[in-house]
């Protein structure tokens, strides 16, 4: 497989520059100062100008497709990412939207639209770990992606086993995030800071466990 399928490559960038250009439609409209932070209650606690609020965050969107683009090819295992680049690509996709949905929710709300940014931003997020308690099987071993402790990158063994793991405790994660949306944003945040130290321990100690009865 391809690391890069250049007609894919170029529909993400086109949904960025489609994104920006929601963005510019309703500049006209927005307020000089446009709500660009919420804290955990809900609460806009954080304003930006409208012309830094509708280009800063496009500009981090493509920010971050690049390097996650090129980061890949510069991996000394790329071959393996090879193996598995047409998930890669979806997790790309997944996460353009995510961060896409986030900007068009700032923009909604700088147009005085009344907004649960907490239950979308843990709906969102959700659906991302749902993806990737897919994908994580499908990781080869690489130094880019995935489950990089040091007990997984020094056994194929070890990595294939956390990874297996590790796509149930993301997929459980997401359900937690899915079912938590609905509660007040305090707890949305906790059950997510909670959740994700609760499963890098899991991941952690479960491969640690794994090397160590390779060793003996």
């Amino acid at each position: 497989m391809k690391l890069y399928d250049i007609k894919k490559e170029v529909l993400l960038i086109v949904l960025i520059l489609a994104t920006l250009a929601v963005g510019l439609y309703f500049y006209p409209q927005l307020p000089d100062q446009v709500p660009t932070h919420w804290g955990v209650d809900g609460q806009v606690n954080g304003w930006s100008s409208k012309t830094f609020a509708v280009f800063f965050f496009p500009g981090l969107i493509l920010f971050l497709y690049i390097l996650l683009s090129v980061l890949p090819a510069m991996d000394p295992l790329k071959v393996n990412i090879e193996l598995f680049s047409r998930y890669y690509f979806w997790l790309k996709l997944v996460f353009v939207i995510f961060m896409a949905s986030l900007y068009l929710v700032t923009i909604l709300a700088g147009l005085g639209y009344e907004i649960n940014v907490g239950r979308l931003v843990s709906w969102g997020v959700a659906i991302l770990f749902l993806f990737m308690g897919l994908m994580m099987p499908k990781i080869k071993k690489n130094y880019t992606i995935g489950i990089r402790f040091p007990w997984t990158l020094h056994s194929e063994v070890v990595w294939e086993k956390t990874h297996r793991l590790g796509g149930w405790l993301f997929g459980g994660l997401a359900v937690l995030m899915l079912a938590v949306g609905f509660w007040p944003g305090i707890y949305t945040f906790w059950a997510l800071v909670v959740g994700v130290i609760l499963m890098l321990v899991i991941l952690m100690g479960y491969s640690y466990w794994e090397y160590r009865k390779l060793g003996k």
